[in-house]
């Protein structure tokens, strides 16, 4: 027995040996016909010392252990190829990207998870801690969930027809299609943990329409015997005549909805709701529980070969693509900067980046943003919720309203900083705001600044509809240009309006009459005449000769409410322009600094033929100084109707953030014409609001960036958030009320109000 047991021994270490030397002539090319001959070498001592038996005995089994599992070199080299033109193909196609994993991504490595570990543990999560695994028939475990299995593996559970999409009714209106794909409603829509695995098998075609032939020919000789063999031979002869005449390619298909919970209450819901969607395909829904363990296993990345045959039908390519998912989830942006929302489907906090990433990737080529919304459509409440974030993570922001919407949002931030920051002007008659246009801190004037000050002297002088002559144009540059020589070199010269009034009346008068400059090329008494009021007497002297300079540079929030004096034809947008300029000296002086200028309702009064050039001066210079020009408006007549929005602002603005439309559909093929929206984005902005989930308080926003990129996220905030943010009337009164009780605190305030509404027995006093 001893002696018996030495040889099976060396006969197993020789085998392997010679397995081994096989495996080494398909990675070594030398080695391709070496390997055998040194591979036969191994069978003469076994030949010699244990005979004849055993040497042909080790030859079959190294032979096939060899032909098993030694790698055939050139069979992988033509899957490699072939998966290659593939992947060149598909990725020339342009809908589909496809990127090749690399061995840690699969797999994982020291502190990140790879595919395969982020299946096994049924987490996205870079989890590294696997977990136990019960593969039972009766019952399969991962960890403390439980899982649960519905296939489509068989023909008779498929719909009579099937489609690449399909419409969805709870987004879709009467002038507006969502599309969704046909599988959608076991992909995003299926509100639970699960994992939707498709398989395709393409096998050999020509031998499968032959095997398909052999048994139309059984079934027609043993139609005698049963009516659904004759039966079943039609409908073999019909597929047959599918692929044959269309040139269809037959494969297998399987696919399953693999979902799970940690309890049983729980599971049972979840096993109702797949169910349910899967009918909502006019599937029929099979719960499989014996063959969950090997189809988990067969579902791992890679291991498709593990699938079990018989869970498969065949079908053509087509049809089987037809039961592929299209969508996926929304995924965070990998960018530092950005704002918080919500994917509109699950609720789940989002990270997007609208600014940077977009123009990093070549998507937009500016940080500029148009926003359209009519009132009650939550355009306000979007906006602090965007300007606090941007604030937050570092930006200067400076806006413009009309409506004291960022009231909240700005006293608590006065509130936070101690003063040192939140600040917020609106015009009073007691104390209206009042600027030096001429004044700079440096007493260097650049060509930014001189554009700025002819563009407000041109505003006041000339009216809305009344463009400016080329002569006079030349004459008020020449006039600047003069006036900003003089208070260089003459130290005595104030630099405000009054001085500039009055070099205009005394010493460029005389420099015109030396040029023979005629009237009718620049009446300089028109002029003087017009701008009389802003001079010293005058009834706005107090505009442009502010003695005091506001410390603006380096305010990071800073709103300028001009509600009161929104009608008003000369104070408003003089007003506006003189913030303007506020925002332009950030952008020359700050540098590195993200600058933000959110222009609410204010931009109707600097959108005349007159601003034009500025406006389109403005907003392509903020980009190179690294900030983002906003403007916001509710009402869509407005923008229809003005060519200076189109040419100036909507074209120079590379994202478009759109709110609720339903109030403007018979309007809006009128706004799709103007914004350039496509038909898939028409869709995307009639569907926002229309499916909003009863228990969620939200307003949904869809963003377009570049025309290229969309998406529909919520606005969901804390009910902390809500407060500082509410326009509502009521709601305010309410909130600073309180806050005059608790001595000003407005943050506590918001507290106080916010937990009073998520416990109505508590006091807010």
């Amino acid at each position: 027995m001893k002696q018996a047991s030495r040889n099976l021994a060396l006969c197993g270490v020789l085998c392997a040996l010679a397995v081994a030397i096989m495996a080494m002539g398909t990675i070594l090319p030398v080695a391709t016909y070496c390997a055998p001959v040194l591979a036969s070498m191994t069978l003469l001592p076994v030949l010699v010392l244990c005979g004849e038996k055993l040497s042909w005995a080790m030859f079959f089994a190294s032979a096939m252990l060899s032909l098993l599992l030694a790698p055939d070199k050139e069979a992988a080299a033509k899957f490699i190829e072939a998966v290659g033109q593939f992947e060149r193909i598909m990725n020339d196609s342009g809908f589909v990207t496809l990127t090749r994993l690399a061995a840690s991504e699969i797999t994982g490595q020291d502190g990140k998870a790879g595919i395969i570990e982020k299946y096994f543990s049924l987490s996205q999560t870079d989890t590294t801690c696997l977990k136990d695994i019960g593969l039972y028939p009766e019952e399969m475990r991962v960890g403390d969930d439980i899982l649960c299995l519905h296939t489509l593996s068989d023909v008779e559970d498929l719909p009579g027809k099937v489609g690449t999409d399909c419409r969805f009714e709870k987004l879709s209106t009467d002038r507006s299609d969502c599309r969704l794909s046909f599988a959608a409603p076991v992909g995003v829509l299926l509100s639970c943990n699960h994992v939707y695995n498709q398989f395709i098998f393409i096998d050999d075609h020509a031998e499968n329409l032959k095997n398909f032939e052999q048994t139309a020919r059984n079934m027609q000789s043993l139609s005698r015997y049963s009516r659904a063999n004759q039966v079943n031979k039609e409908w073999i002869d019909e597929y047959l005549n599918e692929a044959h005449s269309k040139g269809l390619v037959s494969v297998r298909c399987h696919c399953n909805v693999m979902a799970w919970s940690d309890d049983r209450d729980e599971l049972k819901r979840i096993r109702n709701d797949v169910g349910s969607q899967l009918a909502l395909m006019e599937c029929k829904p099979r719960h499989n529980t014996v063959d969950t363990p090997t189809l988990f296993w067969a579902g791992i990345p890679g291991n498709e070969a593990d699938f079990p045959a018989e869970e498969s039908f065949y079908t053509f390519l087509g049809q089987a693509l037809c039961l592929f998912v299209e969508e996926t989830n929304y995924k965070s942006s990998l960018s530092p900067f950005g704002i918080k929302m919500v994917d509109r489907v699950s609720g789940r906090p989002l990270h997007i980046d609208i600014s940077d990433l977009p123009m990093k990737k070549g998507i937009t080529t500016n940080r500029n943003k148009f926003i359209l919304g009519p009132s009650g459509s939550g355009k306000s409440f979007f906006t602090n919720h965007m300007v606090r974030q941007c604030y937050e993570q570092g930006a200067h922001v400076l806006l413009v309203d009309t409506g004291n919407s960022y009231l909240g949002l700005s006293q608590l931030i006065h509130n936070r900083t101690h003063g040192e920051d939140g600040i917020y002007f609106t015009y009073t008659n007691e104390n209206p705001i009042a600027f030096n246009p001429f004044y700079v801190e440096d007493g260097v004037f650049d060509i930014e600044k001189k554009e700025s000050i002819k563009t407000l002297i041109l505003t006041l002088w000339k009216r809305d509809d009344e463009a400016p002559k080329r002569s006079e144009e030349v004459a008020l540059s020449n006039a600047v240009s003069a006036y900003i020589e003089l208070i260089g070199k003459d130290r005595s010269v104030t630099p405000c309006f009054n001085t500039f009034y009055e070099f205009v009346r005394d010493d460029y008068r005389r420099q015109l009459e030396q040029k023979n400059v005629r009237e009718k090329d620049f009446d300089i008494d028109n002029f003087l005449n017009v701008l009389e009021p802003y001079y010293r007497g005058g009834e706005y002297d107090y505009l442009l000769n502010s003695d005091k300079e506001l410390d603006l540079l380096h305010k990071r929030f800073i709103v300028f409410e001009l509600d009161n004096i929104k009608d008003h034809k000369i104070l408003f947008p003089v007003t506006t322009i003189i913030i303007m300029e506020a925002f332009i000296n950030k952008m020359r002086k700050l540098k590195g600094i993200r600058k933000l200028i959110l222009i609410e309702e204010a931009w109707k009064a600097i959108a005349s033929a007159n601003m034009a050039d500025y406006i389109k001066y403005l907003y392509k210079t903020v980009r190179k100084y690294f900030g983002e020009a906003i403007v916001v408006t509710q009402e869509v007549e407005d923008i229809i109707s003005s060519p200076i929005v189109k040419e100036s602002i909507i074209n120079n603005s590379d994202c478009k953030i759109l709110l609720d439309q339903r109030k403007y559909l018979n309007k809006f093929d009128s706004i799709q014409n103007l914004l350039g929206l496509t038909d898939k984005e028409r869709s995307q902005i009639l569907s926002i609001n229309m499916a909003n989930h009863p228990g969620r308080k939200y307003k949904e926003v869809f963003f377009s960036l570049g025309g290229t990129q969309s998406a529909v996220y919520a606005t969901e905030v804390s009910l902390e958030e809500y407060y500082t943010y509410t326009t509502e009337e009521s709601e305010k009164m309410e909130l600073f009320a309180l806050a005059e009780k608790l001595d000003g605190n407005l943050e506590l305030a918001i507290k106080r109000l916010a937990e009073s509404k998520r416990n109505p027995q508590s006091s807010t006093t």
